[in-house]
């Protein structure tokens, strides 16, 4: 796979309980910016997702926000980014950070970032795309998702293969040089890519 130049990153709207996620966060960020790998994201300056544009910002990096127009002022949108696109509805928000990325990585967040990240998930199963998906888990705070998708493998729900394909753990570096030697994973193309389109 070639090298990885656009992550998308899911995350929270909100800070969390405690400080390390911020850390991690403005961490990540600024890695990324290191990197010279461009993040596309929720388009929000508020919680997990601020600090993550705010560091890639800061270190000279490219920063493009998708965002519903309903949510604009929900979400307080980021005007600092070097590229705000408002879209009409989720369903065009998560397609569009799809097609503008070449991989996906959720850092701690909640309902929002478990359906956006899920669905990356799920389109990987169905061979619709073969980008790396990954956890970065802050305090622990993935595994008892890693617990349960191993259940999901235990009870014959999920093939092995692609349980494996999936990436958690707490190192930036692991995580950065499994992205750079990932192979594509283990899902068999079922559906033609043309159907993502919204």
């Amino acid at each position: 796979m070639a090298k990885v130049t656009s992550l998308c990153v899911y995350c929270g709207s909100s800070g969390g309980k405690y400080p390390e996620y911020t850390e991690q966060a403005r961490a990540f960020g600024t890695e990324m910016a290191r990197r010279d790998i461009a993040l596309v994201y929720g388009g929000g300056k508020v919680g997990l997702m601020g600090t993550v544009a705010d560091a890639v910002l800061a270190g000279g990096g490219k920063v493009i926000g998708v965002i519903p127009r309903q949510l604009v002022e929900l979400e307080v949108a980021h005007p600092g980014l070097s590229e705000l696109v408002v879209v009409e509805t989720m369903h065009q928000r998560k397609t569009r950070m799809y097609e503008l990325s070449d991989a996906f990585i959720a850092l701690p967040g909640g309902f929002g970032t478990m359906d956006e990240m899920f669905e990356m998930l799920t389109w990987a199963q169905l061979g619709l795309h073969r980008y790396p998906c990954a956890f970065l888990d802050v305090r622990g705070y993935y595994g008892g998702l890693r617990t349960m998708m191993d259940h999901m493998v235990d009870e014959g729900f999920v093939k092995a293969g692609q349980r494996d394909s999936v990436w958690f753990g707490n190192s930036m570096t692991a995580l950065f040089d499994w992205m750079d030697s990932y192979d594509g994973g283990n899902a068999s193309r079922v559906i033609d890519p043309s159907s993502v389109k919204a």
